[in-house]
C-alpha cells in the first residue's frame, strides 16, 4: 500500500496494488506544469482510492489526455490516457519511502535547453 497527497493535504490517495517504474517526461506539457521535468509511476485506475478530493481537478491537456491538480495549491498529481485503464501518479506525492527507483526518460527530444541528461538511464525519443 502506498500513500501520498498533494502540498495541502486536501487531495490524498492510496494505491493497492503494483507501480510501475517512475519515469522522467520532458515533454513541454509536463516541464510547463511542473517547473522541469515531471516524474511518474503508473499504476491501474482500480488501484488508486482516495481518502480526500474535495479539491481535485481535471484538465483536459489535449484530446488524448487529462491532468489531474488540487485545486486548492495547484499540485499536479495525475496523468491519465483517455483510452486507457491506467493513471500515472507524481513521484513527489508519495509519502516516503517509496521503494521505488527511476528507471527512464521519455520526451528526451522535446527537453528543456537548460538542462543536459547525464545519468545511464535509457532515453525515449518520444
Amino acid at each position: 500500500m502506498h500513500k501520498g497527497s498533494c502540498l495541502c493535504g486536501q487531495v490524498a490517495f492510496t494505491i493497492d496494488g503494483a507501480l510501475a517504474p517512475p519515469s522522467a517526461c520532458h515533454c513541454s506539457q509536463c516541464r510547463k506544469q511542473s517547473g522541469h521535468h515531471w516524474s511518474s509511476t503508473e499504476t491501474h485506475q482500480d488501484n488508486l482510492s482516495f481518502t480526500s478530493n474535495e479539491t481535485l481537478g481535471w484538465f483536459r491537456a489535449s484530446d488524448t489526455a487529462k491532468r489531474g491538480f488540487c485545486r486548492n495549491c495547484g499540485s499536479f498529481l495525475f496523468w491519465q490516457h483517455t483510452d486507457e485503464d491506467t493513471i500515472s501518479i507524481s513521484m513527489g506525492a508519495f509519502d516516503t519511502p517509496t521503494g521505488l527507483t527511476l528507471n527512464r526518460h521519455i520526451f528526451v527530444a522535446d527537453k528543456g535547453d537548460y538542462y543536459e541528461l547525464k545519468d545511464d538511464l535509457p532515453q525515449r525519443a518520444q
